[in-house]
């Protein structure tokens, strides 16, 4: 009897068993539907008041809606994006912990700086591009000049003239600027773009490349004087002011800052899919554009493998505008 009885048992188990690999393959799926179960925190590597956390508040509120979850945006300023870039490589990839962040930490700092604490392909997931943020060339009102070419004038007669930067992207346009223009520029960093702003507002330091978001509000304010845009074409946010690479001299001249969402290398591919998703909802979105356009930020969205492929191209990019700008890496 009890032979028969585990005879039935094994007969059973040899029943049950090829179901075991449905079972286990469904599993994965199951958790990314039950995504998001608590609130997410979306880092962003630079200060309140700049235009990537002006950015990322409307995206976390929206995308909270979305999810049904609080998404709370958590600022990480320093080592120019680096800090915050290496929280979110070695957070949990799970689909709480995501980054906005922008080319400063995934395409100009490992040519930038000698020591990089993540590596920006290999330590995250690529979840969405958000679009573009314009940057804007801009000057204390009281510096006498009316645009670039009449500044590399006064440059050039005022040898050691100081730029300031809260990004790399103001890093790499001053030093590319120089370097086009053949004048002397003085580079005054610092933590994050409002203290920039504010000491150029001050008179302490003459000008900066900014971006739209940023500075916009403090142009239109007369507190600051808007000379052109970093990138080749007009910005359609901005339509009268002229190119960099307008000025004779400067042709070429084309810096661009993007936007994207990331989230820790090895996050599931379930849940990346799932934000992609509401994020490119967000970026497409009629009734978000205006509050984007405000901003002065370009918001277009990317799947993850269109976003992956942009990071690794403009890696090489940047690596090409840093070496040709003559910067030396810190």
């Amino acid at each position: 009897m009890p032979n028969f009885r585990v005879r039935r048992l094994l007969a059973a188990v040899l029943v049950t068993l090829p179901a075991l690999p449905v079972l286990l393959a469904a599993a994965p799926a199951h958790a990314a539907d039950a995504y998001p179960n608590r609130p997410i925190r979306l880092v962003v590597p630079f200060a309140a008041g700049s235009g990537t956390d002006a950015v990322a508040r409307i995206t976390a509120k929206e995308l909270g809606d979305a999810l049904g979850q609080n998404v709370v945006v958590d600022n990480r300023p320093g080592a120019n994006g680096a800090i915050a870039a290496e929280l979110v490589a070695q957070a949990a990839p799970d689909g709480y912990t995501l980054f906005m962040t922008t080319n400063t930490t995934h395409s100009a700092n490992p040519s930038l700086m000698k020591k990089l604490s993540y590596d920006p392909i290999k330590d995250f997931t690529p979840v969405a591009r958000m679009g573009n943020l314009p940057f804007m060339l801009v000057i204390n009102p009281k510096v006498p000049v009316k645009n670039v070419a009449e500044l590399i004038a006064y440059a050039k007669s005022h040898p050691g003239m100081s730029y300031a930067s809260g990004n790399s992207t103001g890093i790499v346009s001053g030093a590319t600027l120089g370097r086009m223009a053949g004048i002397d520029l003085l580079h005054v960093p610092y933590k994050s773009t409002p203290p920039a702003m504010t000491d150029v507002i001050a008179g302490q330091v003459p000008m900066m490349f900014v971006d739209v978001a940023a500075g916009i509000a403090n142009v239109k304010a007369g507190k600051m004087h808007a000379l052109a845009v970093t990138t080749a074409q007009r910005s359609r946010l901005l339509p009268d002011l002229p190119p960099i690479g307008d000025t004779p001299g400067l042709k070429g001249f084309d810096i661009t800052s993007w936007n994207g969402v990331f989230a820790p290398a090895r996050t599931p591919q379930p849940i990346v899919e799932r934000l992609n998703r509401e994020l490119s909802k967000i970026a497409g979105s009629k009734e978000v554009a205006p509050r984007f356009e405000a901003l002065g930020f370009e918001a277009f969205g990317q799947t993850p493998k269109e976003f992956s492929t942009f990071v690794a191209s403009e890696l090489v990019k940047w690596t090409r505008l840093v070496k040709d700008a003559g910067i030396q890496p810190e």
